[in-house]
């Protein structure tokens, strides 16, 4: 335990959800709840706004539905967060070298390693210049825990939401543990609470009067003596720099069970291929390839292989991952798959068959590819896909500007066109082919409208100034940017 709270401890504070209140002006100081938003969804993260109805983070989109019916729902937009994400890590690495990221959004920070003077005083002014310098750079806040350990550290951060800063002083860990939750000390999940709690146990006051030899006991040697040392408020884990990743792994959730044989493995074999995808963008390989089935029931489970050395050749993997998948019954119905690969190492082992491999599985996908929806077109040519417009998702029009995504169906697509530094926009609606209307990148949450970003001041003119559309023809289709009515 160090003398002074020189361990900072950064959580952005309800991350997506305000990120997507700053990019949004109509959406400031409403909630909003980010996440996937069919049926089977699952929320990522909720707006305070919206976290004051009951929702939070990973409950399933349809209860969080059933309790805000008002939020706006929105898909995630990771090309934001981790723009957001990368000006937040260069200004912790400002204050030390030693920045341990946890996620996009939180992070352990060494302030010793800093050189900053192990006083509280001088600790507390480096957490308040972060918190500023964060708002100015993102138009974003974070709330800092400072403390002589991580464990604690985090609990002050916690403690601090929203937009706050704690400290706590060396020597008062057990006095503000002791009533405090056993799940509030890290490790502690449902489980061993419960086991925990079988016992006559539900504080951290509780848990170290239990003593280590009853811990060990209840959980084990590894997990009971380092409950009973966190208890007694004793951490002793450096921050450290480099985390390696153990696995690297993606899943989906379907809306509808998959029972068709022939789709499951399809699904497979993309998300074999995204996999490699980040495999490759982390520059590592790996040995172990891991699918997850949970089938119609919710039962879970999952099949592995090891294959002869790290590979990441994609025919490789998902010649894997379709052995594996030949090993389980889906005919009851697949509601959610996954595919990963473990043992990462900084090498691969050359497979010579992983060419063959690759240029079989090709030639399989050509002959089972599908027809394009819709037919086909005049001359033979298929017709273009419509474009699936998510809410939330960044726009362009050729005429409104920039805008983002309120909803979409029935063949029409609703726009609402304004910027993080515009006033709250007009909404508009049309075809979801309309060729003027294309996806767009998100723009910075603050600094103005960059260089070339073309305005969105026409749709964000009070009604009484906006031009009238044209009228179209009695029974014919609505002309493309129809105005439409404000919710």
């Amino acid at each position: 335990m160090r003398p002074a709270p020189t361990i900072l401890h950064l959580d952005m504070d309800a991350f997506y959800a305000s990120a997507e209140q700053a990019a949004k002006p109509s959406l400031r100081g409403k909630p909003v709840v980010v996440g996937g938003i069919g049926p089977r969804g699952v929320v990522a993260t909720a707006s305070y706004e919206a976290r004051v109805f009951g929702v939070r983070s990973a409950m399933p989109t349809a209860q969080a539905r059933r309790l805000c019916p008002n939020a706006a729902y929105l898909s995630p937009r990771f090309t934001l967060y981790r723009q957001v994400s990368e000006a937040v890590m260069e200004l912790l690495h400002e204050l030390s070298p030693l920045v341990e990221p946890l996620s996009l959004d939180e992070a352990f920070v060494d302030l010793e390693a800093g050189g900053v003077p192990a006083e509280t005083a001088a600790v507390r002014a480096v957490g308040e210049k972060l918190r500023r310098d964060i708002r100015s750079a993102t138009g974003l806040t974070g709330s800092v825990g400072l403390a002589g350990a991580k464990m604690l550290a985090k609990i002050a951060s916690e403690a601090a939401k929203p937009n706050g800063l704690v400290v706590i002083e060396p020597g008062t860990e057990r006095e503000l543990l002791g009533p405090m939750t056993v799940r509030t000390l890290p490790g502690v999940g449902p489980a061993t609470a419960e086991t925990l709690r079988r016992a006559g146990i539900h504080t951290v006051a509780e848990t170290a009067e239990a003593g280590e030899a009853e811990l060990v006991r209840l959980l084990g040697k590894a997990h009971g003596a380092g409950l009973y040392a966190m208890a007694l408020g004793r951490d002793d884990r450096p921050v450290v720099a480099e985390r390696d990743a153990k696995s690297i792994s993606v899943e989906d959730t379907f809306e509808v069970d998959l029972t068709d044989r022939t789709r499951v493995r399809t699904e497979v074999l993309r998300l074999a291929d995204r996999c490699v995808q980040r495999l490759r963008a982390a520059g590592r390989s790996g040995r172990t390839v891991v699918i997850k089935v949970r089938n119609y029931d919710f039962s879970t489970l999952t099949r592995s292989e090891t294959l002869r050395g790290p590979t990441d050749d994609p025919g490789v993997i998902r010649e894997a991952a379709v052995r594996l998948l030949e090993a389980v019954d889906t005919t009851g119905g697949v509601r959610l798959l996954g595919v990963g690969v473990s043992g990462l190492a900084d090498f691969t082992q050359e497979d010579l068959f992983a060419q063959l491999a690759t240029e079989r599985e090709a030639e399989e996908l050509a002959k089972a590819a599908p027809e394009p929806v819709g037919g086909t077109g005049e001359g033979g040519e298929p017709e273009e896909r419509p474009r699936r417009w998510h809410p939330g998702l960044d726009v362009v029009h050729e005429e409104y500007g920039a805008g983002w995504v309120q909803g979409s169906g029935v063949g029409r697509v609703t726009v609402r066109f304004e910027t993080p530094w515009s006033a709250p926009g007009r909404v508009r609606t049309f075809a979801v082919g309309d060729p003027a209307l294309r996806p767009g990148e998100p723009l910075p949450l603050v600094g103005g409208a960059p260089e070339g970003t073309q305005s969105s001041e026409p749709a964000i003119l009070p009604k009484s100034l906006s031009p009238e559309p044209p009228a179209s023809a009695e029974g014919s289709e609505p002309v493309s940017g129809e105005e439409m009515s404000s919710r």
